[in-house]
């Protein structure tokens, strides 16, 4: 069953009886639409990506080729589990370009927020690019695009193609499975095809990635310390039932240096802030109230734990005034 819009009565996927009925309209949809030709996905490992993915790989198998680009801008753990999961797991015709020295070579001396995030769209666009035109037969292109990125399309919000702006040279017919649902539907689906929760279920994550947490130019010391303080406070929200509590947490490491005393002896290096926030629609946001006695052991872990990195601290800020993420 496909439509080009989503329909006024359609019944909101909620179970999993009616997404194994939504995965079986839309793999006979995707065999009668591709047939035998081959379809080209950037897996990302984002929840939308991942559930194209799965759907695909169900539908058409070994004919979609799947790109995952790793920009050194990524949660820790996360390029190591789409490899397991789609290549491992689930037998995914899947491309893995680690291009990490050439996104932090670019991004070198980089400060203004705006700059960055066109560097590092644009660097992604060419290295996609360069691996789809190594690929013969390739005539249809996969996309996450889902219904609220459509309707905010529609209002001038922001445009929906998330792999929009490829070379000229490159045309493809677009595959879109999954532009009819809402993101809570999306992660249903995903469910549904035995996608882990945490992959599922994973929180908001910025497409520049962690570069928009390490404000000013960035460091290769910086984003590590980004990556590792990220670790732990994920890993600690989930041993004490935050995961599923809290909308959106993180780590920022600010380009500033702070006096600390370490082993005795006088410090000067990273602050990590910590940002927990609560919202219905992102566009408001409240600070989450963490106990206090779990802040003191994430402070703890964070100083002993992450190389170069002497201070703690918590943002209270709502949205407004302040905004979700730093940049």
């Amino acid at each position: 069953m496909v439509f080009d819009r989503r329909p006024d009565d359609m019944v909101r996927i909620t179970t999993t009886e009616l997404a194994n009925q939504f995965i079986a309209d839309q793999v006979a949809a995707l065999r009668e639409q591709v047939k035998d030709k081959k379809v080209l996905l950037a897996l990302s490992g984002g929840v939308d990506s991942s559930v194209v993915a799965a759907l695909l790989i169900k539908a058409i198998g070994q004919q979609l080729v799947c790109v995952h680009v790793n920009h050194g801008l990524l949660r820790k753990g996360e390029p190591e589990q789409v490899i397991e999961v789609f290549r491992n797991q689930m037998n995914a015709n899947l491309i893995y370009v680690d291009a990490t020295d050439r996104f932090l070579d670019k991004l070198k001396d980089v400060t203004d927020p705006e700059t960055k995030r066109k560097i590092i769209g644009g660097e992604f666009i060419e290295v996609f690019a360069e691996e789809a035109r190594k690929l013969d037969g390739i005539e249809f292109l996969a996309q996450g695009t889902i219904w609220p990125d459509i309707l905010e399309s529609e209002h001038g919000i922001k445009a929906h193609h998330n792999a929009g702006g490829l070379p000229e040279d490159m045309k493809f017919e677009l595959v879109e499975p999954v532009k009819i649902l809402f993101k809570d539907e999306v992660r249903v689906v995903g469910k549904a095809l035995g996608l882990p929760d945490n992959m599922v279920f994973r929180q908001p994550f910025p497409g520049p990635g962690l570069g928009v947490r390490c404000p000013g130019a960035i460091t290769r010391d910086r984003l590590e310390a980004v990556r590792e303080s990220d670790a732990i406070l994920r890993e600690e929200f989930a041993k004490n039932g935050l995961e599923g509590k809290v909308w959106q947490y993180f780590t920022v490491v600010p380009d500033f240096k702070s006096t600390g005393v370490k082993d005795g002896k006088r410090s000067f290096e990273w602050s990590v802030i910590i940002r927990a926030v609560n919202t219905s629609d992102a566009m408001t946001a409240e600070v989450e109230n963490i106990p206090f006695a779990l802040m003191q052991h994430i402070v703890k872990r964070i100083t002993t734990e992450v190389k170069g990195v002497n201070r703690v601290l918590y943002d209270f800020t709502p949205k407004p005034t302040g905004t979700i993420e730093f940049e």
